[in-house]
C-alpha cells in the first residue's frame, strides 16, 4: 500500500458552509502532518471566527425556515440511503486519511471504513422505532396530551483527532435524522474525514446549512461553543477540554453531551487463565497505538498472580510489531503526532520515577529512526496512586496493579476520577454480573473489551454526560414537549 493514490480530499482549499465551497476568512492553511514519515500530505483552509458565524447563520436558517426539520421521516431515511452510498464509494479514502493521521493500521481502518454508509442507515433504523410521538390521557381536564420529542436545533459536533470517522457518524448520524442542522468542527491535526463527509453530504443532496463542516484551532472552537446560534454541542476530547466546553454551554444553559476520558479498568480473578486474558488485552492495547479513551490500561490483579500476568503482557503486548501501519505484517502503528509521543513519552519516564517496575518497551523502536513510535509497554508494581494509573496516558502503556482480594479489586477500580469502560475476566457469569453491577462506569465487559456502540456508549463521573449511539444517543438531540389538547388532531402521529 502506497500514499500516492487518488487525492484524500477534492477541496482542502475551501471550508463546506451553506451548501457551499468557499473560501476561509483567514487565508491560512493547516498541516496536517504523516505520523511514519513526519512529512505533510495534507494541507486543509484553517476556518476563523467569522466563518463560524456564517456556519451558524447558515445552520440557523437551515433549521428555522428550512425544508429538512419538516421532512418526515421516511423522506430523511432517503437522504440518507444517497448519504450511506456516497460513504461506500469514499471508504479507501476514508481508510487511508484515519491511518495517515492517527497511526492506526490500515487492515483496521479499511475495515471500518466499508461500515461507514451503514452506520447512518443503522441511526435510521433506529429513529424508525423510536417514540417521537406518545399519547397519554390528560389529568388537566384537556382530552388528550401528547408528549412529542423535538429536534434539539443547530448542533455543533467537534470531534478528536484518534478516531475522527467513528466520532463523527456517532454524532452527525442522530442529529440529522432527528432534523437538526449541524456545523461539524473537525480537529486540526485530523480534518480529512470531516472533508470526506462534506463532499458526501454534497453529492447525496442535503438541502443547504443543513451539513457544513471545517477545521479550526481551540481559540476558533470556543467562538462556536459561544455563539448564541447553537443549541447544542457535541463534543468528544479530553475532560480537560470537556470541562471548559461544559462551562461555556452553561453560561447560556446549551444543552451538551460529553464524551471524555478514561482511565479504564480490567481485572483478572484467579479462575481465569492468565495467557488467554493477557492476549485479550494485548490484542486491543495496540488498536489506533493506545490512543483510544476506553482503552484497558489499568490491569488489577491478584497479588500471587502478578507476576506471571505481567511476564504474559510482556510477551503477548511488548513483542508486538511495531511500523508502517500500511504494512500488513505490522501489529501496531505510531502515535499520531510530536506531540502525542513526546507526552507518551514524558508519562513512561514519570511512572519510572515514582518507582513502577519497567517490565518492557518504554522507549523508541530501535529498527525506526523517524516518525512517531513509541514501544508497547508494560509496567509493573503499579501503585494505583501513581500519576501513570491515575493520569490518561493515550498511549500504549499498560499499568499492572496488584491487589489482595475481590474487595480491594473492585474498591481499586472505582478509585479514579474516570468511569467510562472496564473489563471482569472470570469463566463465572454470576460472579462478572455481580462485579459489573459494582464497578461505576458506563460499559463493562467480561473477559474482554465490549463495547456495545449501537446500545449506548458514554461515561460515569469524568469521562463525561450523556451517551451515544442507539435510542440513548438519539434521545439527546432532541427536545420534550407536552401538547394538550381538548381533542385528537387527525394529523397526530
Amino acid at each position: 500500500m502506497t500514499n500516492a493514490l487518488s487525492p484524500l480530499v477534492a477541496r482542502p482549499e475551501s471550508l463546506f458552509i451553506d451548501g457551499q465551497w468557499v473560501s476561509s476568512s483567514t487565508n491560512t492553511k493547516i498541516s496536517v502532518v504523516d505520523s511514519v514519515t513526519e512529512q505533510e500530505f495534507l494541507s486543509v483552509a484553517a476556518a476563523g471566527g467569522a466563518d463560524v458565524e456564517r456556519a451558524v447563520v447558515a445552520a440557523r436558517e437551515a433549521f428555522d425556515n428550512g425544508p429538512w426539520p419538516r421532512m418526515s421521516l421516511e423522506e430523511r431515511t432517503k437522504v440518507f440511503g444517497a448519504l450511506a452510498e456516497q460513504l461506500d464509494a469514499r471508504a479507501e479514502q476514508h481508510a487511508r486519511a484515519w491511518t495517515l493521521e492517527a497511526g492506526a493500521l490500515y487492515s483496521f481502518t479499511s475495515a471500518r471504513s466499508l461500515r461507514a454508509g451503514s452506520d447512518y442507515l443503522a441511526y435510521a433504523d433506529v429513529a424508525a422505532d423510536f417514540p417521537f410521538e406518545e399519547r397519554h390521557a390528560s389529568k388537566s381536564g384537556g382530552e388528550i396530551a401528547l408528549l412529542l420529542r423535538e429536534p434539539v436545533g443547530v448542533v455543533a459536533a467537534i470531534v478528536p483527532w484518534n478516531a475522527a470517522p467513528s466520532s463523527i457518524v456517532k454524532k452527525v448520524a442522530p442529529a440529522l435524522i432527528s432534523g437538526c442542522t449541524v456545523i461539524l468542527k473537525a480537529a486540526p491535526e485530523a480534518p480529512a474525514s470531516a472533508y470526506i463527509l462534506a463532499e458526501a453530504c454534497e453529492a447525496a443532496g442535503f438541502p443547504p446549512g443543513v451539513v457544513n463542516v471545517l477545521a479550526a484551532d481551540r481559540e476558533v472552537s470556543e467562538v462556536l461553543v459561544r455563539n448564541r446560534g447553537v443549541d447544542k454541542v457535541s463534543f468528544t476530547g479530553s475532560t480537560a477540554a470537556g470541562r471548559k466546553i461544559a462551562s461555556i454551554c452553561a453560561e447560556r444553559m446549551a444543552r451538551f453531551t460529553m464524551e471524555l476520558g478514561g482511565k479504564s479498568p480490567a481485572i483478572i480473578f484467579d479462575d481465569y487463565d492468565i495467557e488467554t486474558a493477557a492476549r485479550q488485552i494485548a490484542s486491543r492495547a495496540t488498536q489506533i497505538t493506545g490512543q483510544v479513551c476506553a482503552a484497558l490500561t489499568r490491569i488489577i490483579v491478584p497479588r500471587n498472580r502478578h507476576d506471571a500476568l505481567v511476564e504474559a503482557l510482556s510477551e503477548s503486548f511488548g513483542k508486538a510489531k511495531v511500523g508502517d501501519p500500511f504494512d500488513p505484517d505490522v501489529e501496531m502503528g505510531p502515535l499520531a503526532m510530536r506531540r502525542q509521543m513526546e507526552t507518551v513519552q514524558s508519562y513512561i519516564a514519570k511512572g519510572v520515577d515514582e518507582g513502577a517496575v519497567l517490565a518492557a518497551g518504554g522507549g523508541r523502536p530501535a529498527h525506526l529512526d523517524r516518525g512517531f513510535f513509541v514501544e508497547p509497554t508494560v509496567f509493573a508494581n503499579v501503585d494505583n496512586h501513581s500519576t501513570i494509573a491515575r493520569e490518561e496516558v493515550f498511549g500504549p502503556v499498560l499499568a499492572v496493579v496488584p491487589v489482595e482480594s475481590e474487595e480491594d479489586a473492585v474498591d481499586i477500580a472505582n478509585d479514579t476520577a474516570y468511569g467510562l469502560n472496564a473489563s471482569v475476566f472470570t469463566n463465572d457469569v454470576e460472579r462478572a454480573y455481580s462485579v459489573a453491577r459494582r464497578i461505576r462506569s458506563g460499559t463493562v465487559g467480561q473477559n474482554g473489551v465490549r463495547n456495545e456502540n449501537s446500545i449506548a456508549f458514554g461515561g460515569y463521573k469524568q469521562s463525561g454526560i450523556g451517551r451515544e449511539g442507539g435510542a440513548e444517543g438519539l434521545r439527546s438531540y432532541l427536545e420534550t414537549k407536552v401538547v394538550v389538547l381538548d381533542a385528537i388532531p387527525e394529523t397526530a402521529g
